[in-house]
């Protein structure tokens, strides 16, 4: 499984899909196409947030470089998102844990995740994560 990732709209309909030839198992190497969707998305009011794919089954979790990631992307956007990760049997929905909150003694903790039901692009999202799946 390599991971993929989908820029989410408002409605939780696929905005762009994210699937780079230089992605790996552990990886998911931006671009310069994902960051003008990101922003072109976020200009005409459209982006409600990022999903990305881990391989393995079980309740997926951030990265420091997920985490790093959401937190860069929020800073540049001005805005937070929702952040989902999927893996191939559950859904994770990350979100900034609201600044002054007693629940963020760091920076590890600036996000809280909550296990939920797959979201309609779930199962394409873990199809074109199997490698040589096309969109």
């Amino acid at each position: 499984m390599l991971e993929t990732g989908l820029i989410v709209g408002h409605h939780d309909e696929p905005l762009y899909w994210h699937v780079p030839n230089d992605r790996t198992v552990v990886s998911l190497p931006d671009s310069e196409t994902l960051w003008g969707k990101l922003w072109a998305h976020f200009k005409y009011g459209s982006l409600k947030g990022f999903a990305h794919s881990h391989p393995g089954s079980g309740i997926p979790s951030p990265s420091h470089t997920d985490v790093t990631t959401f937190a860069a992307i929020e800073t540049g956007l001005g805005v937070p998102l929702d952040w989902w990760i999927t893996s191939q049997d559950h859904v994770v929905l990350l979100r900034r844990v609201p600044p002054g909150s007693h629940n963020t003694p760091g920076f590890q903790h600036a996000y809280f995740s909550t296990v939920i039901e797959a979201p309609p692009w779930t199962e394409k999202l873990r199809r074109l994560s199997e490698p040589n799946e096309e969109i």
